[in-house]
């Protein structure tokens, strides 16, 4: 049994907060057409991964936590997929949005938080 934990000492937290912030000054330079399709959906889901990292460190059993956590790591892949398709039609190839964009990091820094989620589901499980 764990018990309420403080989240702002988790650093996937923390990275997926900041990182919640970028996606956003990223979709502002969506095209206006977006605003309500792939862009809504892609900053609900990135801020989705740290409000479930917080919801679930409020609840008492680590299997619980875990299962938060689970959502927090479903969220990262949507936004993933989500970045994908922003780059296959062609969002990142537009000088308006590339302009200080780059697809890449965008990628790289998903990727750190879900391997961080994968660790720290992988040893509240454990525990």
């Amino acid at each position: 049994m764990g018990g309420a934990r403080d989240f702002r000492k988790y650093s996937v937290w923390k990275e997926s907060v900041d990182y919640a912030t970028y996606v956003y000054e990223v979709t502002s330079n969506m095209p206006w057409f977006e605003k309500k399709g792939l862009c809504d959906q892609l900053q609900r889901a990135v801020v989705s991964i740290s409000s479930n990292i917080a919801e679930g460190s409020a609840r008492i059993s680590d299997a619980d936590f875990a299962h938060f956590l689970d959502f927090a790591l479903g969220s990262a892949f949507e936004v993933e997929t989500q970045l994908t398709i922003a780059k296959n039609i062609g969002y990142f190839d537009n000088t308006d949005v590339s302009r200080d964009i780059n697809f890449q990091e965008l990628m790289d820094r998903i990727h750190s938080i879900e391997r961080q989620l994968n660790g720290l589901i992988t040893s509240i499980r454990k525990s």
